[in-house]
């Protein structure tokens, strides 16, 4: 069971990525409703690919940037940076996959999680 907090702004925190993403032309933005499974330590998971390491980065610097300076809400944890092919960013009920395309395409977290409702936004 996951502590809902007094002023969640949950969604505000997904659209702000979703949108972000979208901006710096990352590919096949998708979201992964996950509050109805039982396993799922986490509300959504936002996964998204670009085809250069530096995109990668880009993109997830952005969403940094964007949450923080549109929301007041910082990053929880951070890690991919390294090598910028699976960049992962923690907002606790929100986490953030950007992937190189192959790294997409060879982990296939979408098959993973295929209970959860599937969105797939675009421009």
């Amino acid at each position: 069971m996951r502590i809902r907090h007094e002023n969640d702004n949950t969604e505000e925190v997904l659209n702000c990525i979703v949108e972000t993403m979208l901006d710096a032309k990352a590919q096949e933005v998708t979201s992964l409703d996950l509050r109805e499974l039982h396993s799922a330590v986490t509300d959504y998971f936002v996964i998204c690919h670009a085809q250069s390491k530096t995109q990668v980065n880009a993109i997830a610097e952005k969403i940094i940037d964007n949450v923080r300076n549109k929301l007041r809400v910082h990053v929880y944890h951070e890690e991919g940076f390294e090598n910028s092919e699976w960049i992962l960013l923690d907002y606790v009920d929100v986490v953030v996959h950007v992937f190189l395309g192959e790294k997409r395409n060879f982990f296939q977290l979408e098959e993973l999680w295929a209970d959860a409702e599937k969105k797939v936004y675009e421009d």
